[in-house]
């Protein structure tokens, strides 16, 4: 029974990034329509936070209850994670390749352990150095960096990408203090009302109102919220409610994977052998991920 119920925190953590995968299908009409990546995270928050809103004072009214002083851990995870790593995370794609931006994004999980470490105290394994060293070079296979690279990025777009991963893990660390007491949904509902907030106080989406006329941007804008945010953000953090942050990362190297796979079914990529192994990699990394044994302490 209680291995049954470990499964499920791992299916959950697994789940929020396969929503996570399913992003570039909802973001490309915005750009299509002239929205700019700032634009889109506007989007994201905006549509966002009035949904999970909804949803909290329809069903879970009792869990919009918090103490001010977590609102720090609230707005700063809002704010300098989803707010920024989404903004570098979308404007690296559309300075480069969807590939370039997942693969510079997943240098996150490498931030988490070295912050969770150094905040969180937690032990940094063998097993966990295995499997982040798996899974990066998997992810590498399967946005096709490896094994002989891609065109020449430019520094700045480097810049941006790796500072994607460092905000995205910064979720994982600013968020950690208050899993323990309250719910997935109460914690994306408020990081959400601040990216939401700062976005619309920074965006100039509201000047590009009547691009909403047209359905697809709707639809679009509706599913990226839905979708890809909050499902993905609810089920990832429930599942960081019982994991180590470094493992809930990891695990959400999964995303990469989805996207390939979304591209192959429904955009006509093709997969190629070398995918098929990187595939395989961050699969087996997250393998390793729940594994029983803690394995040997090296730091």
């Amino acid at each position: 029974m209680e291995a049954q119920a470990s499964m499920k925190i791992y299916l959950l953590t697994i789940s929020g990034a396969v929503c996570w995968g399913l992003i570039g299908l909802f973001i490309a009409p915005l750009y299509d329509q002239g929205f700019t990546a700032w634009d889109v995270v506007a989007i994201r928050g905006i549509f966002s936070f009035i949904f999970l809103f909804i949803i909290m004072v329809m069903f879970f009214r009792n869990q919009l209850h918090t103490r001010l002083k977590d609102h720090v851990f609230f707005a700063s995870a809002g704010i300098f994670s989803l707010a920024l790593f989404n903004y570098f995370y979308f404007e690296v794609f559309s300075r480069s390749s969807l590939s370039v931006a997942v693969t510079l994004l997943y240098t996150g999980p490498l931030f988490v352990m070295i912050l969770s470490r150094v905040f969180f105290k937690e032990l940094l394994t063998l097993q966990k150095g295995l499997s982040l060293v798996f899974a990066m070079i998997g992810c590498a296979f399967v946005v096709g960096l490896l094994p002989y690279g891609s065109a020449s990025i430019p520094g700045k777009t480097l810049f941006m990408g790796i500072l994607s991963g460092f905000c995205y893990a910064l979720y994982s660390v600013l968020t950690k203090p208050v899993t323990k007491r309250y719910s997935a949904l109460t914690i994306t509902t408020y990081t959400f009302f601040y990216m939401g907030l700062f976005m619309s106080l920074t965006s100039d989406v509201w000047s590009k109102f009547d691009k909403f006329q047209h359905v697809d941007v709707w639809i679009s804008s509706l599913l990226l919220a839905l979708v890809s945010t909050v499902a993905a953000y609810v089920l990832y953090t429930s599942g960081l409610k019982y994991l180590e942050a470094g493992k809930a990362s990891i695990l959400a190297t999964i995303e990469p994977i989805v996207a390939v796979l979304i591209g192959v079914l429904f955009l006509g990529d093709q997969l190629r052998p070398l995918q098929v192994m990187g595939i395989a990699l961050v699969l087996y990394s997250a393998m390793l991920v729940v594994g029983r044994r803690e394995g040997t302490k090296i730091l």
